[in-house]
């Protein structure tokens, strides 16, 4: 049995369709990251597997379950990971965390979890008083108090702080290898490709691409050879190309490829070319395709900020939901 089974998943708002036959299954014991521009239908499908949306048509089960029809039976084995509400603006941490967990038979100590997502400082803190990493790591210590085995997290590292990052990867590593199932979704892909297993791409409510992070930049053949790199500084491509006789495209901030091949003898010719134009060599590297790379080939768009304090589905309407 798979932790998250989805077979072709249609949901429909009147005749907006915002999902379109999206089919994946997540094991135990991994993290799986859906990606996709807003109004891709991630929320859509993520809410479905939470069982707070019914499909319009398709198989869904989490845990072997219907989301919708067992949904007293499999809510006390997933923890679901808001970006707000559910807490009283007065509430502490340590009040929180507390009472979640009083909802629960078997828990998570309260105060071990404080302290591994990193908020035993502001434990006695107010919630209104939180930053809002701090308010994105109590979220997440919620969703796991009742020890589940399949945690959604939905931006789970939008606005945290450095700290917070580390903290959050690591409660995410620890689940993993515990054998829960994670899923997540997020706009910032350099977290999806350090924590995700595999990743899911949808783009237009339809699943444009399935695989590990190496998996789909092996597959993805963006450019048959060239060398990527990454400057600070006023690099225009088209006298780049003129002058270094060679093609240099702009592929991202700050980023560039250039087709050729990584012979010492040119890299050295780059470099210098670079330091005449006082421009700064941050990074240069050749191989597959970067995940974002694949991301934008795919969905023909930029990452995206998150759209934080509330979910909004294909309708437009706000759909915050609290516990």
């Amino acid at each position: 049995m798979y932790a998250v089974e989805l077979a072709d998943l249609h949901i429909t708002y009147g005749k907006k369709i915002a999902v379109s036959g999206v089919s994946f299954n997540a094991d135990f014991g991994t993290t799986v990251a859906i990606l996709g521009p807003n109004g891709a239908g991630k929320t859509s499908t993520i809410e479905t597997l939470e069982g707070y949306r019914k499909p319009s048509k398709g198989r869904v089960r989490v845990l072997g379950l219907d989301p919708i029809k067992d949904h007293s039976s499999l809510v006390k084995y997933i923890g679901v990971m808001l970006q707000s509400g559910g807490i009283y603006t007065s509430m502490t941490p340590r009040e929180a965390v507390h009472l979640f967990a009083s909802y629960y038979d078997d828990h998570l100590d309260p105060v071990t979890l404080l302290e591994t997502v990193a908020l035993e400082r502001v434990a006695s803190t107010p919630w209104r008083k939180l930053s809002g990493g701090e308010r994105q790591r109590l979220s997440l210590a919620l969703a796991l108090v009742g020890k589940p085995r399949v945690v959604f997290l939905d931006e789970p590292t939008a606005g945290v702080d450095p700290e917070g990052r580390i903290a959050i990867r690591q409660v995410i590593s620890t689940l993993v290898n515990e054998g829960a199932c994670v899923i997540l979704t997020t706009h910032e892909l350099e977290e999806a490709e350090k924590l995700a297993h595999k990743v899911i791409i949808i783009n237009e409510g339809r699943k444009v691409a399935e695989g590990s992070p190496w998996e789909l930049r092996e597959r993805t053949t963006l450019r048959d050879k060239g060398i990527r790199i990454q400057v600070k500084g006023n690099l225009d491509a088209e006298i780049a190309s003129a002058q270094l006789e060679v093609q240099v495209e702009k592929i991202g901030d700050d980023s560039y490829f250039i087709y050729t091949e990584s012979s010492p003898d040119f890299i050295l010719s780059l470099a210098r070319w670079l330091a005449q134009h006082n421009i700064t060599l941050y990074s240069l590297g050749s191989g597959p395709a970067s995940l974002e790379e694949v991301y934008i080939n795919l969905t023909e768009s930029a990452p995206q900020t998150p759209n934080l304090g509330h979910r909004e589905d294909i309708t437009g309407v706000s759909d915050e939901r609290t516990l």
